[in-house]
């Protein structure tokens, strides 16, 4: 998974938000700004991608996409929470239609008990309402690949939510269509 990877999912991402007229932002920590650099990469793409957040530090997280200092304390930085609160506050501030967040442990330091190199998590809101979160172990693989695959994890992830909810399952007839009327003879 390399910046062809990328590539593709960032011209497919950005060619679907057109037709459906989404905006995107972007808040990113280990990544630092990776994702946003995938997608402004492309030619046009000023029309969907109105920012990206680049909050490396707790102090950023907090007064740039307003992520609570208690979320912070009580989870860390690494955390299913952070991130989307990252993914909510970057949704709320630049008032777009989705937004994705990455906050993680590229390596080569920073790991912690429980929190190992090559921990990620992802992040991704809807204006919608509709949130997903995904964390990922990519292991200690090294920090370039922790960040390029965690481009693509996010990429993915803004192309699912782009794509638009699912459609409800339709009820199963199976069971109403064994039946068969009764004929009553009188």
């Amino acid at each position: 998974m390399g910046g062809s990877d990328a590539r593709a999912l960032s011209r497919s991402l950005l060619d679907l938000c057109r037709m459906r007229k989404l905006t995107i932002a972007t808040a990113e920590s280990c990544t630092g700004g990776l994702v946003a650099g995938a997608l402004t990469d492309i030619p046009g793409s000023s029309d969907v991608i109105d920012r990206g957040f680049v909050t490396y530090s707790n102090d950023a997280k907090r007064a740039m996409l307003g992520v609570e200092a208690t979320t912070l304390a009580n989870f860390g930085a690494v955390s299913k929470e952070t991130a989307t609160a990252m993914a909510v506050g970057a949704l709320e501030r630049a008032d777009v239609d989705l937004a994705v967040a990455i906050t993680g442990i590229a390596g080569p330091g920073g790991a912690t008990p429980g929190k190992p190199v090559g921990l990620v998590h992802f992040a991704a809101a809807a204006r919608d309402g509709r949130i997903i979160h995904r964390e990922q172990r990519f292991g200690a693989i090294g920090r370039t690949a922790v960040r390029q695959r965690s481009v693509v994890e996010a990429l993915r992830m803004l192309m699912e939510l782009a794509r638009g909810p699912q459609a409800a399952a339709k009820p199963q007839r199976a069971a109403a269509s064994r039946l068969r009327p009764r004929v009553t003879r009188t």
